[in-house]
């Protein structure tokens, strides 16, 4: 498969059985009014090719972000994620400004803790029709990201 273009779509790497990291998906897809943001799984063909790609480790407590060409990691992640969903998270996002060895703690803290938050789901959520194409699952979906945006 290909480098990604530069200009592809933002993606989005989370935990799919981790239930905080589904409701926050959830909530970024009713907040990116744009429709800009994509989404995989960890999990998925397509979030392990992605992870492979951008030499990160398959580690489940980790969100990650994929813009450009640059994998970003933990706060890094979401706090750049939230410059695509408005105000007021747009001013949030500001806040990546500030040093990751100040951010990362609180995302460790939430990371170690999130099944106790929102609990542990059975299976990766099935993404409603009106948000499927926004999910990449396998090769095959990454390969059509990849063909519209180059």
């Amino acid at each position: 498969m290909s480098l990604l273009p530069p200009d592809h779509p933002p993606i989005v790497l989370y935990d799919g059985l981790c239930g905080f990291c589904d409701a926050g998906v959830q909530r970024m897809l009713a907040r990116d009014r744009a429709d800009v943001l994509r989404f995989a799984s960890l999990q998925s063909e397509a979030g392990g090719a992605l992870l492979k790609r951008f030499g990160v480790p398959n580690d489940m407590s980790t969100m990650v972000l994929i813009e450009g060409n640059r994998a970003y990691l933990r706060s890094r992640a979401g706090l750049r994620t939230l410059r695509h969903l408005g105000w007021p998270w747009r001013a949030v996002s500001w806040f990546r400004v500030l040093p990751a060895w100040l951010t990362d703690p609180f995302y460790r803290l939430v990371a170690r803790n999130r099944y106790r938050i929102r609990g542990r789901l059975e299976a990766c959520r099935v993404p409603e029709p009106g948000v499927r194409e926004r999910f990449l699952e396998s090769e095959d979906d990454l390969r059509r990201l990849i063909e519209t945006s180059a």
